[in-house]
């Protein structure tokens, strides 16, 4: 457990930016044997730091035991592929990447990304902590090492000839509880002047569109760019540009490399530390007003939700992912008001949703329910998915988005 210090500056942490109860770890799927076993919950308490503001968790469970076996491959998210896709393509161009430079991801996943560099001929490596998914990344043909990436990881991976022209690592940052010993690990396992990219959700847009949904055990931190930098600038490492994204409900970009490095820094760094002193991420009242918004819309989504019911409607949920379940963890909504939640990875189908214990079926399970509405939890894909489960129109089905407000369509 943690010591209640920032992990970033070691500052005593006194202000709560959202306290969303007791919840279980949001990827602990439980498997219909276990149906009548109970299951260990955590306070799901973010605090934000009043020196540096980073916004972080408590540490309850270890990184090991969170990730070693995990529920969630990315390449079953159509879009995702298609943004991974393009990645490839952009850095290939813009770095001149060919067969004789390497390109390390971190948090590799199932080899989603790394699949397309590979296509084109440029050497790779994965590192994944979670050995199931590494095993599906090896079938695809990249190669993956099983193994928790900080400073001593980098060490080991150089001295075996994998020092990086590029290293990519999406949406992982926020899952290491030793955020300065993981950003170390990039100061090893770069080339004097190799090129690293983060991409994390931006704690901005997480204020602005009230994503409180974001927040589960997995994720130890939620990162604002002027955070990153700093976190960086700690091991020598300094930002040199950044990109806005639509994906996961708005996401940074950040380049980052050697300080003695000869990347030119771009205008777009500036622009976005002050649009993030505007939205009131450099003073604590930014961040402490986020608590009551929250309450808000867990109340309008259990007053539409109890009227449905009582109108006697079938309403049914899209999407078995973290954020949907600390969503329906934290509003208290079981299979009472949600029959059940599809998705579209089977390993999650067959399986009962953690804590509220709605039962995960395939797409074409829940639309045989012929559901009145259909609640879609990742509301940052609502296109994709209404597009995808467009057939529920076909007998006056709706669909259902409550983040940043009760949205019926």
């Amino acid at each position: 457990m943690t010591t209640g210090t920032c992990r970033a500056c070691g500052a005593t942490l006194k202000h709560t930016f959202a306290d969303l109860g007791l919840s279980p770890l949001a990827n602990a799927y439980v498997p219909l044997a276990k149906a009548r076993e109970g299951e260990m919950v955590f306070p799901l308490h973010a605090h934000v730091c009043e020196t540096c503001f980073l916004v972080q968790l408590e540490e309850f469970e270890t990184p090991e035991n969170i990730f070693s076996d995990y529920a969630y491959f990315s390449g079953f998210s159509t879009s995702w592929l298609h943004h991974a896709e393009d990645y490839v393509a952009t850095m290939t161009q813009r770095f001149g990447l060919g067969p004789d430079k390497k390109v390390v991801e971190v948090a590799s996943n199932d080899g989603y990304l790394l699949q397309y560099f590979v296509k084109r001929g440029i050497p790779v490596l994965g590192v994944e902590p979670a050995a199931n998914v590494a095993k599906v990344a090896v079938e695809r043909g990249v190669p993956t090492e099983v193994a928790f990436f900080g400073e001593a990881t980098a060490l080991r991976l150089v001295a075996e000839g994998h020092a990086a022209d590029l290293t990519a690592a999406n949406n992982v940052l926020a899952h290491v509880p030793d955020i300065l010993d993981f950003t170390a690990g990039f100061k090893v396992l770069l080339k004097p002047d190799g090129v690293g990219t983060f991409e994390f959700p931006h704690l901005l847009r997480m204020v602005e569109q009230k994503q409180f949904d974001t927040i589960y055990h997995e994720h130890f931190s939620y990162l604002s760019l002027k955070v990153v930098a700093e976190i960086l600038g700690k091991t020598d490492l300094r930002v040199f540009d950044v990109e806005e994204w639509p994906t996961h409900g708005g996401s940074l970009r950040v380049f980052f490399c050697h300080d003695a490095a000869a990347h030119q820094a771009t205008s777009s760094v500036e622009r976005i530390l002050a649009e993030e002193r505007a939205g009131g991420l450099s003073e604590l009242a930014g961040y402490t007003r986020f608590a009551e918004e929250v309450v808000a819309i867990k109340c309008a989504t259990l007053k539409a939700l109890i009227a449905l019911r009582e109108e006697g409607k079938v309403v049914v949920a899209y999407g078995a992912a973290a954020k949907g379940n600390t969503f329906l963890n934290y509003c208290g909504i079981g299979p009472e008001l949600v029959r059940a939640v599809a998705d579209r990875s089977p390993h999650k189908q067959g399986t009962l949703l953690p804590g509220v214990r709605i039962p995960v079926v395939s797409p074409e399970e829940m639309l045989a329910m012929k559901p009145d509405y259909l609640l879609i939890l990742p509301w940052n894909l609502k296109d994709e998915v209404a597009g995808q489960m467009v057939e529920i129109r076909a007998w006056g089905g709706k669909f259902i988005t409550a983040i940043p407000k009760l949205s019926v369509f």
